[in-house]
């Protein structure tokens, strides 16, 4: 029995590649499955609604209709470029094994099948490009009533395709485009041509950076989201032994105005640009639509899934979640002009991130984890609890409000009547003025003043006479 185990782990050990092999793997690996213990609490969230793009979602029933406008988006992709299909096999085919282990748990079927995966790369990228294309400018080759590759696809369709790029398990790698365009461009690479024309598509607000190279759609989506001056990291992390102590659980935005802090939009639209200093939490803008949710929970099964790429947006996330408990918060950060509620109710704000930061946590040596310790101990200062103390107990309720005003009235006019009852004791006492003259009578003149008395007259002192002697 004890031979048997032995035996059978050791034909398991020797089966698998060595360390160093694995290692290299994963480090190519950047386009995953998501967890089902992930997807079981928003599936929709990770399945794409109108398009594929790679191998995991290809074959769908509901995505089938899509497959003919690939076709349709090649040829015409051809067509404006005036170069062969055979140039674009030529020139993704040295990259076929680069792209393959760009997927993890990437079927059977397409490793063995390398001309189907192939054909793959090429309709999904053609069909990406065009998309593309689209957005930065109309395209006079299609028809005007082109259902997908017109002003009416622009409207109703993109949208769509636009909240599927922007899935994990629906990606193409990156690559796949550098390299379709390097064709167009007589074999020229343009990264940041097609890095702009993805971040117009996506996110047309955002300012423009060069990002480089990236692994694809999702992950330049992040860094523009991500991408921020340095500065204001270094000066967090230089303060981040003053807070080692306080503990890490940050109160509601209502609960941190009531203790004097206040909030402000920060200077860009990043979301690294989270700073608060002299009682001033300021936060980038956020645009919270129906596609946010979607969007920020591949964005953070990205970073959960590729080792080493960072957790910033996932920070942010648990962030905004511990100080948004309800829609008072989201109120009060809609009136800063922080959240820009495009989905109308308040309170699905609110829940939307109370339901995206479960079973996440917080890094607590990262930057938004000083930022928690820091606000927390300007709460604890006694003024900060003091005055938190009596906004919450006096001026949540209109009535206590009014309690509290009369209470101070009555405590005024307390002061005022013993004030002007004591002053009296205090005060010197003067004649009572003279009455009034009669009606119809003119006013006496005034009495001629008394003069002045002649100072008391001594009576002459008698000096005694010297007496006479008796005898001479």
């Amino acid at each position: 029995m004890e031979d048997k185990v032995v035996i059978e782990v050791a034909e398991k050990l020797r089966n698998l590649a060595d360390t160093s092999t694995q290692d290299g793997d994963w480090g190519k690996r950047s386009i995953y499955k998501v967890a089902a213990s992930a997807t079981a609490l928003n599936k929709a969230a990770y399945s794409p609604q109108i398009v594929s793009f790679g191998p995991y979602h290809h074959g769908r029933d509901h995505l089938e209709p899509m497959e003919e406008h690939k076709q349709r988006a090649l040829h015409y992709f051809l067509k404006r470029t005036c170069k062969p299909l055979q140039s674009l096999v030529r020139s993704l085919i040295k990259e076929l094994q680069v792209l393959r282990e760009c997927y993890d748990q990437l079927d059977k079927s397409w490793e063995e099948d390398a001309t189907r995966f192939l054909q793959l790369m090429i309709l999904d990228g053609c069909f990406m490009l065009e998309s593309l294309y689209l957005n930065a400018h109309p395209l006079s080759d299609y028809a005007d009533n082109d259902p997908v590759f017109s002003n009416h696809g622009k409207l109703y369709i993109m949208p769509y395709v636009r909240r599927d790029m922007l899935m994990l398990e629906n990606q193409l790698p990156m690559l796949v485009l550098y390299k379709l365009v390097a064709v167009q461009n007589n074999g020229k690479e343009d990264l940041e041509s097609v890095n702009k024309l993805i971040l117009n598509f996506c996110s047309p607000n955002m300012p423009e950076a060069n990002q480089g190279r990236c692994l694809h759609v999702l992950d330049l989506y992040r860094k523009s989201l991500l991408t921020e001056p340095e500065w204001r990291y270094h000066r967090i992390k230089t303060h981040a032994s003053r807070y080692k102590d306080v503990d890490d659980i940050i109160r509601s935005a209502t609960e941190l105005n009531e203790a004097g802090i206040s909030f402000r939009k920060s200077k860009s639209k990043s979301l690294k640009d989270i700073s608060f200093r002299h009682g001033v939490l300021r936060l980038p803008v956020i645009i919270v639509d129906d596609a946010t949710e979607a969007t920020l929970l591949n964005l953070m099964s990205l970073e959960r899934l590729h080792v080493g790429l960072g957790n910033e947006v996932t920070s942010y996330v648990f962030f905004m979640d511990n100080i948004i408990d309800n829609e008072r918060d989201v109120a009060l950060l809609h009136s800063k002009g922080i959240i820009q509620n495009a989905i109308g109710s308040d309170k699905a704000v609110a829940k939307m991130f109370n339901t995206l930061s479960k079973d996440i946590t917080l890094d607590p040596d990262g930057r938004l984890g000083v930022i928690h310790r820091h606000i927390n101990a300007y709460c604890k200062k006694r003024w900060n609890e003091w005055r938190a103390n009596l906004v919450h107990t006096y001026f949540r309720n209109p009535w206590a409000i009014l309690t509290l005003i009369a209470a101070l009235i009555l405590f005024a006019l307390t002061i005022a009547q013993t004030v002007y009852t004591i002053l009296p004791y205090y005060e010197p006492t003067s004649a009572p003025p003279s009455p009034p003259p009669p009606v119809g009578q003119p006013p006496l003149p005034p009495a001629p003043a008394p003069a002045p008395s002649a100072p008391p007259t001594l009576p002459p002192r008698r000096f005694p006479r010297p007496r006479q002697p008796l005898y001479h």
